[in-house]
This record gives structure tokens, sequence and C-alpha cells, in this order.
């Protein structure tokens, strides 16, 4: 059985992978940078974007390192990462992804549980 995810703002009702860029879209529209999902095995999958380039986790549960989508190779760093809790968060390029590939990311995850054969990640574990 492949899993079902929710969007952590307070609604029970899953998400598809059809239908989890739109609400990142409207996350983003409505000014939350910062979106969590968390998957009915206990999973979480973080999202946290300036717009431009997205730091994408996968978390086996809390407290787990996780894993993160990377851009090797890509230079300098990009600020503008307004977590929920107000922080404004500063990383390098190559620990994140341009937007349309975060999205793309995440739609295959919530679609499959796992990341897409040719995305580049690391185990932070």
């Amino acid at each position: 059985m492949i899993e079902s995810w929710v969007v952590n703002d307070g609604s029970s009702v899953p998400v598809s992978s059809a239908g989890v860029v739109e609400a990142l879209r409207s996350s983003i529209d409505s000014g939350q940078l910062e979106t969590w999902l968390t998957s009915s095995s206990g999973r979480l999958l973080a999202f946290v974007t300036n717009a431009e380039r997205t730091m994408v986790v996968l978390l086996e549960g809390e407290g787990d390192p996780g894993e993160h989508a990377v851009a090797p190779g890509t230079a300098g760093s990009s600020d503008g990462f307004v977590l929920s809790n107000g922080q404004g968060d500063e990383y390098p390029n190559e620990d994140t992804v341009p937007i349309r590939e975060a999205f793309r990311l995440v739609e295959h995850i919530v679609g499959t549980g796992s990341w897409p054969a040719d995305a580049r990640w690391v185990v932070d574990r």
C-alpha cells in the first residue's frame, strides 16, 4: 500500500500527487514559505522556499536527520527562506533546488513514496 500524505495546515484530508503542487503554490501565495506534509506511515516531508530555490527534506519520523535534495556544484547561497516561526534562513545553493524541480520532487514522493530515479539527494543520517 502506498502511504497517503496530508499538508500540516490543520487539514486531515489527504493530498494527491496531482494536487500537492497546487497546495504548495497556495501556501506560497499566502506568504507561507515553509510547508510540512505528514504521511500515513509517520514520515515527514519539508518544503522551504524563497520562491526561487527550495530545500526539500524527507524524514523517516520526528528526530530523524533525514535526506535532502541537492544541486551539486551550484555556486553561491540564497536567503529569504522564511520559516513559520519568522526566522529567516540562508542556504548554500547546492543544498537547494530550483522551485520547479522541488515541485516535481514533492509530487513524485507523494505519489510513490520515494525520490525520482533521476533526483540528486544526500542522506543526512
